[in-house]
């Protein structure tokens, strides 16, 4: 078979499918595999799955396991929010982890190669068919390469989800900018790098947690551009950046000096769809269901999907080998795109509600404050077990308006 992307999408399909078996080939774009960026979080859900591949120590040591997760007003810095990670990994058997998004891709390229995944660079497909038998690509540089099934992970700009629906990327008008600080400086020295804090403000919000077991501070910094509201093409420019947070708190605006001004990350997703599969081609990761950073679910989902459809390769794999790819990808389309659907809603309302201003930002502090610590109701859905069940998704979730304060407890999924 073959999977086309090597993100962590791509990569984590890849290595699933060839535990169950299969002869894997692997096309990537780019010359060398690498990834761009700086931290990423990992709830429960994907560290089950890091678990049940044999990897999830590798990663606790590439890492930092954080010991809370806070969320702060931007504006005056007060507490808002906290969530007990120590008891979050009690309460669903797995840690909460950030590691640096390099570090998650270079162990799951190692583990490709371990498990003996055909990786090719320099193979851009621009195309995707359905034959006989299978499905078959075509490189920009004229060849193809045919497969019993093509699993597509090829990104935000999917070639292959054209063939599914005529959509484009949703801009949200927000940008992000990133940045490391090294442990022995000051800024470092002032914080507690076994907490993920998130300090929400109006327009604008700031991250902050410990990567490779303490050794930075990861830094994120997001907010809605002007120039992008205004309609203009150059949005999200350095030169926006200290006016976007010209109101918050000191320690956040002290942080600002050490994003990276060379490079920033639009943000964009796109609106769910609820058809993955065309014949014996499948959309995997953010191909499918590119999501805002909000509920920090993006790699997670995708490594989910390569864990369930390799589950269900399992399931409809006769005793020789053969596998019945028409029901396993029916299996795969059952269950996925609805979990996928809430997690792209989800993210987006929680947007909106770290973004507040004026009188709603009064509100919603108010009812952050008053949650309890130890809430999980609005987080089991995508942290419990049943999420990863691959034949039953739970019950479907929608937002509820801020004037009730249960969708506050969903803080703990948060932060970019």
């Amino acid at each position: 078979m073959i999977v086309v992307g090597g993100g962590i999408g791509g990569l984590g399909a890849a290595f699933s499918l060839t535990r169950q078996g299969l002869g894997v080939r692997l096309l990537e774009s780019a010359p060398a595999f690498g990834e761009v960026g700086a931290g990423i979080q990992l709830a429960p859900n994907c560290t089950r799955i890091l678990d049940d591949y044999g990897l999830l120590e590798e990663a606790k040591s590439l890492g930092v396991v954080p010991d809370t997760m806070v969320m702060r007003d931007a504006v005056d810095g007060g507490e808002l929010t906290r969530l007990d990670l120590r008891d979050l990994e009690k309460r669903y058997g797995y840690p909460y982890l950030v590691i640096h998004r390099s570090d998650l891709h270079g162990l799951l390229l190692r583990a490709c190669e371990r498990a003996g995944v055909e990786l090719i660079n320099d193979a851009h497909v621009t195309s995707y068919e359905n034959t006989d038998g299978g499905a078959r690509v075509t490189l920009a540089a004229g060849g193809t390469h045919e497969a019993g099934v093509v699993i597509a992970a090829d990104g935000l700009h999917s070639v292959a989800r054209k063939l599914l629906v005529d959509d484009q990327p949703v801009s949200s008008a927000y940008v992000a900018y990133r940045g490391t600080v090294p442990a022995e400086l000051e800024r470092v020295k002032s914080v507690d790098l076994g907490e993920v804090v998130v300090y929400v403000g109006p327009g604008c919000h700031f991250v902050h947690y410990g990567l490779r077991g303490g050794e930075m501070l990861n830094q994120v910094a997001v907010f809605e551009s002007p120039k992008a509201l205004a309609g203009q093409e150059d949005w999200g420019t350095p030169d926006e950046l200290a006016a976007a947070f010209a109101r918050t708190c000191g320690f956040v605006r002290d942080g600002l000096p050490f994003m990276w001004r060379d490079k920033w990350w639009r943000m964009f997703d796109r609106d769910p769809v609820m058809s993955w599969v065309h014949g014996r081609i499948a959309l995997l990761g953010d191909s499918a269901h590119p999501p805002l950073q909000y509920i920090a679910q993006g790699a997670i989902m995708a490594i989910e999907d390569g864990w369930v459809l390799s589950e269900h390769v399992a399931r409809h794999r006769a005793e020789d080998g053969t596998v019945d790819w028409d029901a396993a990808l029916a299996a795969y389309q059952a269950v996925r795109p609805e979990h996928c659907r809430r997690v792209l809603s989800t993210s987006r309302k929680w947007g909106e509600l770290w973004h507040l201003d004026g009188l709603r930002r009064e509100q919603r502090n108010v009812l952050l404050r008053a949650r309890d610590t130890y809430d999980y109701s609005f987080v089991d859905w995508l942290y419990g077990p049943t999420a990863l069940t691959p034949d039953q998704e739970p019950p479907m979730f929608e937002p509820v308006p801020l004037s009730s304060a249960a969708p506050l407890t969903a803080v703990e999924g948060s932060a970019a």
